[in-house]
């Protein structure tokens, strides 16, 4: 039997269930959940970077969305709360959109 040892979602072990397999799982501690919401977000961002066509980057991009609002939860927040904060810092510093890259800045 495959070791997986690895944060999944909700619905996964209906979905093995269904399918007859058997398998084990075990509810985490909020510690070791917060760690592996950590590992799966670096797993999904490995995910994205390694794709080679635009339905797969949306496909890790919705994995990624999903994992910030799980993330946002733990910290005690909302993916609503963590929009507005997005909103606010992409009005008074801009967002991401164009491909701007510094290079460097004169010290002071």
């Amino acid at each position: 039997m495959p070791v997986y040892n690895k944060l999944v979602r909700d619905k996964i072990p209906q979905v093995i269930e269904e399918s007859g397999l058997q398998f084990e799982t075990r509810i985490l501690s909020e510690e070791e959940y917060n760690t592996e919401v950590t590992k799966k977000f670096a797993e999904e961002l490995r995910e994205f970077k390694e794709t080679d066509n635009s339905q797969d980057a949306v496909e890790e991009l919705a994995d990624i969305l999903e994992l910030i609002h799980s993330a946002a939860e733990l910290n005690g927040s909302s993916f609503e709360e963590v929009e507005k904060v997005r909103i606010k810092k992409a009005e008074k510093r801009g967002g991401f959109k164009e491909p701007i890259f510094l290079i460097e800045v004169e010290d002071q």
